[in-house]
C-alpha cells in the first residue's frame, strides 16, 4: 500500500478526494493508506441521528457517507483513511473492522496501554473509555474512510454530543494515560501495526 501522510487538512474536502479515488480506481490500482489530521469538525454518518448532536457550537456539523453517527474529529487525533481494495483482497467488512481494531490495540500495547474492542459498538476502548473510533463506507468492492485514535487532543468538543450515538460515553486520548506518544511515533507504529494486519 502506499503511504501518503497528508498534515492538517479540512474534512469535506478530504472526503470528496478519496469519493473520487474510489470512483476511479480501476482492478490494478495500489491500495492507499492517508494519514492525517483534521481540523475542528463534527461528522456525522449516514444514519446519524440529529438528537446526538446535544449543542450548537462554533464546530460545524458535516454530514459524511461513512457508516455510524456523529463523532468529533481535531487536532491531536489521528485519522487513517484506508483505501482499500476489498474484493482484491478477499476481506469482508466485518473482518477489515477487525484488523484496524486490532492495529490500534497492537499500537497501544507498545505503550503499555492495554485496550480492547467490542463486538457490539466499533472502535477500541479502555477501561470502559473510547480511544478510537471506526467508520467505514465500501462501494463497488473498495473501502473508504477509516478509524480515527485520540493521541494528545481536546476532548472537550465530545462533551456536545452522544459520540458514536452513546449517551454518556466517556471518551480519553493516550496523553491522558500517561503516555509519551507523539503524532509522529504514532503514525510510524501504526503503519507498521496495519501492514502487519493486512499481510
Amino acid at each position: 500500500m502506499l503511504v501518503k501522510d497528508l498534515g492538517h487538512v479540512a474534512y469535506e474536502p478530504t472526503c470528496q478526494a478519496m469519493q473520487a479515488f474510489t470512483q476511479a480506481r480501476v482492478a490494478e490500482t495500489e491500495d492507499e493508506l492517508w494519514l492525517l489530521e483534521h481540523e475542528a469538525v463534527f461528522s456525522q454518518g449516514t444514519n446519524g441521528d440529529a438528537e446526538h448532536i446535544l449543542q450548537t457550537s462554533s464546530i460545524p456539523v458535516i454530514q459524511s457517507d461513512r457508516g455510524g453517527q456523529v463523532t468529533y474529529h481535531g487536532p491531536g487525533q489521528l485519522i487513517a483513511y484506508t483505501l482499500f481494495d476489498l474484493k482484491r483482497r478477499h476481506i469482508g467488512v466485518r473482518d477489515m473492522v477487525h484488523r484496524l481494531e486490532q492495529t490500534v490495540i497492537d499500537v497501544l500495547s507498545l505503550y503499555a496501554i492495554s485496550s480492547y474492542a467490542d463486538p457490539d459498538a466499533p472502535g477500541v476502548y479502555v477501561d470502559g473509555a473510547k480511544i478510537a473510533s471506526l467508520g467505514l463506507r465500501v462501494k463497488r468492492g473498495a473501502c473508504y474512510h477509516g478509524i480515527s485514535l485520540n493521541v494528545d487532543m481536546d476532548l472537550s468538543p465530545f462533551s456536545l454530543i452522544n459520540p458514536c450515538g452513546y449517551q454518556g460515553m466517556k471518551m480519553v486520548d493516550m496523553k491522558t494515560l500517561n503516555s509519551m506518544a507523539t503524532m509522529d511515533k504514532v503514525k510510524e507504529q501504526f503503519v507498521d501495526c496495519l501492514s502487519a494486519q493486512m499481510s
